[in-house]
């Protein structure tokens, strides 16, 4: 039991390690597998919640752990990837802009936990972190056919709107997990390079983690519809 309580901070764990793992690929050039590795943190941080629904193990330290992973993974790895990819031919400078998305992710984050209105279907208060840090990782991984000024506008939009009070729709009445419709639109993605025969090596956690991914969405999808048929 004890052990079947502890399953949704593993996935949150994941998530977490999967945000080390993409700044050291970073770091070493590999930035592609920087990517692939966030979106993957987005497959599991769109899952924990769910299982500790699932398996009724909610808990306040779940709560807490799952915004310090976010702020790793989708706020401090997508930064190190953009100043490697681009934002270090500005020096320190670069290096100062790049600190933002991670700040500001985690005050939205404070500012979500702290806040008494979470029941909306409809939007959210302000970008998550989490679809920041993913956009910001598809813009990387298909960073040949961008511009990289495009990728610095979104950046920097992207951080502002993490913090305003813009109501961003939450596309929760959509078939998909939280998060998934990014994820998907990555998977697509994916099958298209794929298809074309231009991707590069992946890390080997996506052929797990992909495959493992489309059976949740699957199983979602199902039980959704199942639902609204007994409606």
């Amino acid at each position: 039991m004890r052990f079947t309580k502890s399953i949704p901070n593993m996935f949150t764990l994941g998530n977490l390690y999967c945000g080390f793992l993409s700044i050291g690929y970073a770091a070493n050039g590999q930035y592609k597998n920087a990517a692939v590795l966030i979106l993957i943190g987005m497959m599991l941080d769109s899952m924990d919640g769910r299982l500790a629904r699932m398996l009724k193990a909610d808990s306040v330290m779940g709560k807490e752990l799952d915004s310090l992973a976010d702020i790793v993974t989708f706020g401090v790895a997508p930064s190190f990837l953009v100043y490697y990819t681009y934002f270090f031919q500005f020096g320190l400078l670069g290096f100062a802009v790049t600190g933002l998305l991670p700040l500001f992710g985690a005050y939205r984050l404070a500012r979500f936990n702290i806040s008494s209105n979470k029941s909306s279907l409809n939007y959210f208060i302000g970008v998550p972190i989490t679809a920041a840090g993913g956009i910001l990782a598809l813009l990387t991984l298909f960073g040949d056919r961008i511009p990289n000024i495009i990728t610095s506008v979104i950046f920097t939009a992207l951080c502002f709107l993490m913090v305003s009070r813009i109501r961003i729709p939450s596309f929760k009445e959509i078939p998909l997990p939280k998060y998934g419709t990014i994820v998907t639109i990555f998977i697509g993605c994916l099958l298209y390079v794929i298809y074309k025969g231009t991707y590069e090596q992946f890390p080997y956690l996506i052929y797990i983690a992909t495959p493992l991914y489309i059976a949740y969405l699957s199983y979602r999808f199902i039980k959704r519809i199942n639902q609204r048929n007994m409606e």
